[in-house]
């Protein structure tokens, strides 16, 4: 069962930031192959499963677009962008150990594959090379942004291990929960790219609000595709954040607005990890009823709102245009 989300009526894409960044993305793939490559064989093949796995490399997109938005014309931004991806990447290998998911980006996790340990120790490697790479840009700053990004993202997931099952957590307290584990590496990659065009403090601090404001409605709009989206647009099982007990935002309004009948489903379900496919259809018709999906991509929308606004301080241009419609196509997806 899913539900029809609402959506623009326009259909936005990033093809302008694919475009726009396409000579560099080259490089970046590039470096991306090359820092994979490793004499240990099951480091390779655990890590391009993934990374070719068909994913859109947006966040290193963003540290591109916004190096050509704040005029840089060096080469830093390129090993910053595969450095982006590789921490993503790790993340993504991480959490499907913690959230034991079988499925990643259409295919088997690699952890199904190779194991979980293979996983976490290739999701360390591709850390390492990260770092490796932020130094070798010269930038103490980005190493600075980069680096705190790591830790608060670890963070961010560690709240979320504690709040899982817990249906007493608050809008606010997911929302920081989304804020470190997901916004923080948009946000940090976009500061980045200002960083390296020797920007105004003003203009690093728009692109960080930017990536910030873009990866919470990112994540939203990934909550409420979650139950009402489809298994080829998210790469993974429909209803695998109900099964995995993760609070959502689409299921902390429902617990809210329902009455005791309907929290006391919602705890059995959650808190006792009891979710088959009758219950699941039963959260999304409790979604639904409550308009709890339609509410959270109206957040995304807000958030969406926040970070176009974030590109005021900037002159009209290519990157700045690629840049606004990411955000148009980041919340166009649930439909």
């Amino acid at each position: 069962m899913a539900v029809v989300l609402p959506f623009e009526p326009t259909d936005p894409s990033i093809e302008a930031l694919v475009r726009l960044v396409k000579g560099d993305m080259e490089r970046v793939n590039a470096t991306i192959l090359a820092r994979t490559g490793s004499d240990v064989a099951m480091i390779p093949e655990v890590a391009n499963h993934l990374i070719s796995g068909g994913g859109k490399r947006l966040r290193p997109m963003l540290t591109l677009a916004c190096a050509a938005l704040s005029g840089y014309r060096g080469e830093g931004h390129v090993k910053l962008a595969a450095s982006v991806e590789f921490m993503h990447t790790a993340t993504l290998l991480h959490d499907d150990v913690v959230d034991e998911s079988d499925m990643r980006r259409g295919k088997l996790a690699a952890r199904k594959l190779w194991g979980n340990e293979a996983s976490v120790l290739v999701g360390d490697f591709l850390l390492g090379q990260a770092f490796k790479m932020m130094v070798e840009v010269g930038s103490l700053q980005c190493l600075d942004i980069l680096s705190n990004a790591a830790c608060v993202i670890a963070e961010g997931e560690v709240m979320q291990l504690a709040a899982a099952k817990n249906t007493e957590t608050s809008e606010d307290d997911y929302l920081a929960v989304i804020r470190g584990k997901t916004a923080e590496l948009f946000a940090a990659a976009c500061e980045v790219g200002a960083v390296l065009g020797a920007r105004p403090k003003a203009e690093q601090g728009a692109c960080r609000s930017y990536g910030m404001n873009l990866g919470i409605a990112f994540q939203l709009v990934d909550d409420a595709l979650d139950y009402g989206g489809s298994q080829a647009k998210l790469g993974k099982n429909v209803g695998d954040d109900f099964r995995e007990g993760k609070i959502t935002l689409p299921v902390v309004l429902a617990f809210r607005r329902g009455d005791a009948q309907e929290r006391a489903f919602w705890q059995r379900s959650l808190e006792q990890s009891a979710c088959d496919d009758a219950q699941l259809e039963q959260a999304i018709h409790l979604l639904t009823k409550h308009r709890a999906l339609v509410d959270t991509i109206e957040r995304a929308r807000h958030y969406g709102a926040i970070a176009k606004d974030a590109l005021a301080l900037f002159p009209p241009g290519g990157a700045k245009d690629a840049l606004m419609e990411a955000v148009d196509f980041c919340i166009s997806r649930a439909h």
